[in-house]
């Protein structure tokens, strides 16, 4: 009877540590809120083996990788504009229109980045999100 290869005993059992750390990484990746759910996410093992000239012993190299469900990404908007100087600015537009104004957490008026509004004029405080 032929010999025959035990994987939990490959390499030490290297191998089968290396995919329960991968397997650990996968089940993270499923149970991460912030990762869509319907991705299918793989592991793969890789062994690699090139022989000497005589064909009579082979080198090796066994690798375990995983595949995982990106991060979702963060929507968000922002508005560009120009400074008094020139300078172009950008700020995170809190208000979902350009030109809205909303009550900020304090209960002021803000404009559309979140900046207090005083007499029509944004004072450059805000107690928001925005910034610039």
């Amino acid at each position: 009877m032929k010999p025959k290869l035990n994987l939990n005993e490959l390499s030490g059992g290297a191998l089968v540590e290396k995919l329960d750390i991968e397997m650990r990484k996968l089940a993270e990746n499923v149970l991460d809120p912030n990762t869509p759910a319907e991705v299918a996410r793989t592991i793969t093992v890789t062994i690699k083996i090139k022989p000497n000239e005589q064909r009579q012993v082979g080198n090796a190299d066994i690798s375990v990788k995983s595949s995982l469900a990106p991060s979702k990404g963060i929507p968000t908007s922002f508005v560009f504009d120009y400074d008094k100087e020139g300078n172009a600015v950008v700020a995170e537009l809190v208000t979902g229109d350009r030109n809205q104004l909303i009550i900020n957490n304090d209960g002021d008026v803000a404009d559309d980045t979140g900046l207090k509004v005083v007499g029509g004029t944004s004072t450059g405080t805000t107690n928001t999100r925005g910034f610039r």
